[in-house]
């Protein structure tokens, strides 16, 4: 009894402001751990060195072939869909736009440090003198690290700190870096596009997160949890972004060549498909025949979740298109029919519903490939292109393809393993009351967090006219006697 009353005083002494944890103490004390980091672990790999030009003497190679050039423009597209999808994409609350994009601006660059740190010590470690060696790849494979954390923020949008979200972000990324490690290099599943490392990881990982950091009174805020206009037209540019470059998300770290080219048309056509069957079945279920622009917006999407894991596989283009059509099905009855249930029963408060944009499309993505996988064959491959596309080397050179099937079905589960576990625990850990989480009434609303700029004054109204002379002559000269 005694343990339990110190923690309840502890938690009363934590609601005082002053107690709680500070956002620009953590800022720089994190900082100059990463600082402290890099100078002792951090350097650059061979393509990104000085040394370069002696390496490539000695392989009797060009500076074209040098990595950046195969890479960059992928990186680059990645980038934008991280800083500018993602965070344009959740402004469609009408008074939460500069946390929407300002905390996304805040934990991507928080997290991507620490995810080149993470996973160059699974990935790219070299153990001759103990030094993570980073190049344009390693750059690309951080920002997919943050993508899984940028996808939980979606669920807890508008209901935590910034504090939280940087906990809630380096948990995530060291939760990834297992997971990814223990899929692409235990298991030895391919997911070149991240439908189960990235999009299913990181959905469940923010839905059993919303659901531990459950607001029963959260109807306080319902005042803000609606769209206006503007705000919607805003979130449709996060949208377009993120629907553009996505064939690069899932391309950019595959085989140079067949791989990188057939992952960018299985993206771009599965993309394609969802748009048509998203707007049909909005339309269909809405009144009057009416589209929602929270499908147009999230669901048109899905179909490049779901074709990650099996991009740079033999989908074939018929294939990517049925994958894209089912998933606009799937995803815009999820925002229809199970976010509310799910709110209603389950206690999951998804603000974006990542649930039917990233965690059942990512579900549904590594069956696709698990499926697609299994039924590889050198009829279709060719014997090279099957050792190629499948990575069947070193301690996999007997494997088959039905058995590499089993493997990716292994890797889903791992993926939402994780999510759904790493969540529950750090959502203990969110739930503590240290953070400086805003109050029920106080939730969707950048008032707690921001300095604002002052409403727009009231403009007088203006009389107004057509363009013919005499008109205007006589609406400005009754408009002064109606002033005098």
């Amino acid at each position: 009894m005694g343990g339990v009353q110190s923690f309840r005083e502890f938690c009363d002494r934590t609601k005082n402001p002053n107690v709680r944890m500070s956002l620009p103490a953590v800022c720089f004390v994190w900082q100059t751990a990463m600082i402290i980091l890099f100078g002792v672990f951090i350097r650059y790999n061979e393509e990104s060195d000085t040394h370069w030009v002696e390496y490539r003497k000695e392989k009797n190679i060009s500076d074209i072939e040098n990595d950046f050039y195969f890479r960059y423009p992928s990186f680059q597209d990645v980038h934008v869909m991280i800083f500018v999808g993602f965070g344009f994409l959740m402004t469609f609350l009408k008074r939460y736009s500069f946390g929407a994009v300002g905390f996304n601006f805040l934990i991507a660059a928080f997290g991507l440090q620490w995810a080149l740190l993470m996973q160059g010590w699974f990935h790219s470690l070299d153990y001759t003198d103990g030094k993570i060696k980073i190049g344009v790849e390693s750059l690309i494979n951080a920002d997919f690290c943050v993508a899984g954390c940028l996808i939980a923020y979606g669920a807890v949008l508008g209901k935590v700190s910034p504090v939280q979200l940087m906990v809630l972000t380096l948990f995530g990324i060291t939760l990834f870096a297992v997971e990814e490690y223990i899929i692409l290099d235990l298991i030895h599943a391919r997911d070149a596009g991240g439908s189960m490392v990235i999009h299913t990881f990181g959905g469940y990982y923010g839905l059993s997160i919303s659901w531990m950091l459950y607001r029963p009174c959260l109807d306080q805020s319902s005042r803000l949890q609606g769209s206006v206009y503007h705000s919607d037209l805003f979130a449709m540019i996060g949208t377009l972004f993120l629907w553009m470059f996505w064939p690069s998300f899932n391309s950019a770290i595959t085989d140079h060549g067949d791989g990188q080219h057939r992952a960018a048309i299985n993206t771009y056509l599965a993309l394609a498909a969802t748009v048509l069957t998203t707007v049909a079945i909005s339309s269909l279920f809405q009144k009057h025949g009416k589209l929602d622009m929270v499908h147009i917006q999230n669901s048109t999407l899905a179909g490049g979740v779901a074709v990650g894991t099996a991009a740079e596989f033999m989908l074939m283009p018929y294939g990517s298109l049925i994958v894209g059509f089912c998933c606009g099905i799937v995803s815009t009855l999820g925002y229809i029919y199970l976010t509310p249930f799910m709110e209603k029963y389950m206690k999951i408060q998804d603000t974006c519903g990542i649930h039917n944009l990233h965690a059942m499309p990512g579900v549904i993505g590594g069956i696709v490939g698990a499926i697609t996988a299994a039924a590889a064959s050198e009829s279709v491959y060719g014997t090279e292109g099957l050792i190629n596309t499948f990575d069947f080397e070193g301690a996999y050179k007997n494997m088959v393809p039905t058995k590499q099937g089993g493997h990716q079905a292994a890797g889903l589960c791992v993926a939402i393993c994780f999510g759904v576990g790493g969540g529950i625990l750090v959502g203990f850990i969110l739930r503590l009351p240290i953070w400086g989480d805003v109050a029920d009434d106080n939730c969707f609303d950048d008032e707690p967090y921001w300095e604002l700029p002052e409403d727009e004054e009231s403009i007088p109204p203006i009389l107004q006219y057509n363009n013919h002379m005499q008109n205007k002559d006589i609406a400005e000269s009754n408009f002064t006697v109606e002033q005098n």
